[in-house]
């Protein structure tokens, strides 16, 4: 017989409210089922339909987040681990600060769920397009296998950031983050 599924609000009760965030990724606890939660691709969280009205709630949800390698979101405390819904990626980078040019620039992305970083080898930035309009889906990795859509605006800026470069498989284009350089796109083999 599984447990009762918990109330959002029972459930943030029984966690700490202070950062740091807390250690999910040693945490496991056997799968208490599924939730009623859902994370839309707009990052707005929802509890049975219903949009979650708190932010500090939505944050306190967001540093117990963890993906799992099964390709599932999970809810994670030291004694329960419950499975919920995310529609693309559970973030999404709302701000971009650069600072320097070229490879000396440094850029740090903020999620609406108040995590900070910065693009490099710990966070890497990466474009999939996915599908048939060649539309580009921008992500940031932020922590564990948790990961930020960039919302439009902030694509905007990151791609006037950005420069060409021309390789041994064609003319690509990016931007520069700690010294690496970050693929946003292929450039037309025309001149």
């Amino acid at each position: 017989m599984q447990p009762p599924k918990p109330d959002p609000a029972a459930l943030a009760a029984r966690l700490p409210t202070e950062r740091p965030l807390p250690p999910v990724d040693r945490w496991n606890p056997p799968l208490s089922g599924d939730i009623d939660l859902r994370i839309a691709r707009d990052g707005v969280w929802y509890h049975e339909g219903v949009a979650f009205q708190r932010e500090a709630l939505v944050r306190l949800f967001a540093s117990i987040l963890r993906h799992d390698q099964d390709g599932y979101h999970y809810l994670v405390t030291p004694v329960e681990k419950w499975r919920i819904q995310v529609d693309d990626a559970p973030f999404i980078a709302v701000r971009l600060d650069a600072n320097g040019t070229g490879p000396a620039q440094s850029l740090c992305f903020t999620t609406n769920v108040g995590d900070t970083v910065i693009a490099g080898s710990d966070h890497p930035l990466i474009v999939e397009y996915r599908d048939s309009k060649g539309e580009p889906s921008p992500y940031i990795h932020i922590r564990g296998g948790l990961r930020a859509l960039l919302s439009r605006a902030v694509f905007i800026e990151l791609v006037e950031l950005g420069e060409e470069r021309v390789t041994a498989s064609g003319r690509h284009y990016g931007v520069w983050s700690q010294g690496q350089f970050f693929y946003l796109g292929q450039l037309d083999n025309d001149t």
